[in-house]
């Protein structure tokens, strides 16, 4: 998927904003070094840094990293896919935030992690759980399949349940400390396109192959069965559900 950087940053910031709270969990200390796996534009990554710690950023996205040298130009930020990279360093701890359901072959990510983790090294991380926005992926793939797109599904998000991950990262090594799975309904920026904005950023994979017209129909039936239920005092709320677990190598 290309993302595009400018309108993650401007449009949706409350991703990074709301991995503020993970940080806690994190507890990073001075002079320890950090994986920051699927780091976005970097501002969390500039915030471990700020509490003393070395990190290095990394993301499968080459326009993301782009975005956080410019914005960060003294870090270390690194192109990198989640299931494949290859680092010289390995790591007191890697935290992530809102990245490891965009890495489907998540056994490959699991092993990737433990084994650039230092022994006794921590992954500290939270992303979509299951039943993740699935009140709009439903109503998308819906209206997609009733105007013949019925060859589309959902392959590139990974939401599990807190067991199903828990039984990954044993099976690779790790044992698990903590596992969190709750709803956090989250409001979208902009109270009329809210909605919209969020499925171009974040779901442009539903639309491959479908024409720009038919794609502002399809948006449109989707935010008019959605409204209901998902527009709340004024606001467009997505059905978030995450999945919190912090595990030791």
């Amino acid at each position: 998927m290309q993302w595009n950087a400018d309108t993650y940053t401007q449009k949706h910031a409350f991703v990074f904003k709301y991995g503020a709270g993970l940080l806690d969990l994190l507890a990073q200390q001075p002079g320890e070094l950090i994986l920051d796996l699927g780091c976005g534009s970097g501002e969390l990554t500039q915030q471990i840094v700020a509490a003393g710690a070395e990190v290095i950023g990394l993301d499968a996205s080459a326009s993301m990293i782009a975005k956080a040298r410019t914005q960060f130009p003294t870090l270390d930020f690194r192109v990198g896919n989640g299931a494949t990279f290859e680092l010289p360093e390995r790591f007191d701890a890697i935290f992530s935030n809102a990245a490891l359901h965009w890495m489907p072959d998540a056994a490959a990510v699991a092993r990737q992690m433990h084994q650039h983790l230092k022994p006794g090294g921590r992954l500290v991380a939270e992303f979509g759980g299951q039943g993740n926005v699935a009140q709009i992926t439903n109503a998308l793939l819906r209206h997609l399949h009733r105007r013949g797109h019925t060859h589309i599904r959902v392959e590139w998000w990974y939401f599990p349940s807190p067991g199903e991950y828990a039984t990954l990262l044993e099976q690779h090594g790790f044992r698990v400390q903590l596992v969190q799975y709750y709803d956090r309904p989250t409001p979208l920026t902009d109270p009329k396109t809210g909605l919209t904005d969020w499925i171009q950023q974040f779901g442009a994979n539903f639309f491959a192959g479908v024409g720009a017209e038919e794609q502002a129909d399809i948006l449109a039936a989707v935010e008019a069965e959605l409204r209901p239920a998902l527009f709340q005092n004024g606001q467009w709320v997505a059905d978030y559900k995450r999945l919190r677990v912090v595990a030791q190598k």
